[in-house]
């Protein structure tokens, strides 16, 4: 009978433990995900700042951010920190996430850049743009060379969610080639592919680029690409998470930025 009652207790133990294994995170620890170039090296620089405050980060760096999210989603890490919001609703809606939004923390500005022309005013007729084939980028990439003059989109739509069907003018009959991962619009670059490519920062400053010398136009920094610190819903409360937002936000982390990257990183104040 006492082996039988111990059996029971043992089990309902092992139960206990399952159910508190459950939780995503704990307060003085928070395990994230990042790609590299700037958020993995960002952490890097809080992950003492934290410290100081009793919260371990463990920074998993991932060459590949497709896999990011549904890492977050698996429970593999209780954070991440890549994307900016247009993608991180699309992914969303895409998948059904049950993500939120703990805080926005940078920008990064998206260039156009080439290896023939030298401005935007000597790209000739028909010149041919390449564009990444994420589609979360497109209203940017487009909304930014409506900017710069180079085009003019339909009034009235969500510029964030704009296609190229919706430009209604296009002086110089650009010419839009999306087909290609993001990853690789750098070294498009230095193969001379197209007569100009929309790179993003984080892939620019990896392949040696200074995206404010090296652009011929570039994204104004009111843009509402802002990149965000993603957790699971209800984690955007911890105060682990809400630890780590404050000290990213801090002076000495968005001064670092600012000096690290010259302004092609752009601390949200």
């Amino acid at each position: 009978m006492k082996k039988f009652t111990f059996g029971i207790l043992l089990a309902v133990s092992a139960l206990a433990l399952v159910a508190c294994g459950g939780k995503s995170g704990s307060d003085d620890k928070i395990i994230i995900g990042a790609s590299y170039t700037p958020h993995t090296i960002i952490l890097e620089k809080v992950k003492p700042l934290l410290k100081e405050k009793g919260i371990e980060l463990v920074i998993k760096s991932y060459p590949d951010y497709n896999f990011l999210n549904p890492d977050l989603d698996s429970g593999e890490i209780e954070a991440n920190f890549f994307q900016h919001i247009p993608y991180f609703e699309a992914q969303i809606a895409d998948h059904g996430y049950k993500f939120a939004n703990a805080g926005a923390i940078h920008i990064e500005p998206i260039g156009l850049y080439s290896k023939k022309y030298k401005s935007i005013e000597e790209l000739p007729e028909e010149a041919v743009i390449l564009i990444s084939n994420s589609v979360a980028d497109h209203g940017r990439v487009l909304a930014m060379l409506e900017s710069k003059g180079l085009i003019k989109l339909a009034d009235g739509i969500d510029k964030v969610k704009a296609e190229v069907k919706d430009i209604v003018d296009n002086p110089k009959n650009l010419k839009f080639d999306a087909n290609y991962d993001p990853a690789l619009m750098s070294q498009l670059y230095k193969n001379d592919e197209g007569d100009a490519l929309l790179i993003n920062s984080n892939y620019a400053i990896d392949a040696g680029l200074n995206p404010r010398k090296d652009s011929i136009a570039i994204e104004d920094t009111d843009s509402p690409y802002v990149n965000i610190i993603a957790v699971k819903e209800g984690d955007e409360n911890s105060d682990a998470i809400k630890a780590l937002v404050e000290v990213l936000r801090s002076k000495e982390i968005q001064d670092f930025i600012l000096e690290e990257w010259g302004g092609s990183v752009v601390p949200v104040k």
